[in-house]
């Protein structure tokens, strides 16, 4: 759950709703920032059923983690290359500006439904942006399914 050296660990808790510039600058919270300068970020286009697409944002170990996990799939199973496509097709690095801010390409924005607002939410190593009315409804259904999650916990 690292974005940086060994000197920080950054968890990305909370949720934050900002307002995207007609340029579909997003701003990232302070606490979330890399703290290594040119740092980039991955977005992943990640479909989420009825509820429509939302950006799903992960470090660069985060993204290793994926590739690696993608790579270490049997050659044989034809979801690998269909994975592989998807994700790299529905992709994108991106950096912050010096306003801690990323501009989230035309196309992602567009299938996210990312207009003039966003809400970024925390998912303790990475973290997603949605459209503020499909990230109601997949939180009223977060809520149906909390007790049984939480029994995960136990």
């Amino acid at each position: 759950m690292r974005m940086s050296d060994a000197k920080q660990t950054i968890y990305y808790n909370s949720i934050f709703r900002h307002g995207v510039d007609e340029k579909r600058r997003v701003q990232i919270p302070a606490k979330w920032r890399p703290v290594e300068e040119g740092t980039e970020l991955t977005l992943v286009l990640w479909p989420k059923g009825k509820e429509g697409a939302c950006l799903r944002v992960l470090p660069p170990d985060q993204w290793a983690v994926l590739v690696r996990d993608i790579a270490a799939m049997p050659n044989v199973d034809p979801n690998k290359v269909v994975l592989k496509r998807l994700i790299g097709k529905g992709s994108a690095q991106v950096t912050l500006d010096r306003s801690g801010r990323i501009c989230v390409p035309e196309a992602m924005a567009r299938e996210a439904g990312i207009t003039e607002e966003a809400v970024l939410v925390g998912l303790l190593d990475r973290f997603e942006i949605w459209n503020p009315e499909r990230y109601e409804k997949v939180s009223a259904a977060d809520e149906v399914m909390a007790q049984e999650a939480f029994r995960l916990m136990e």
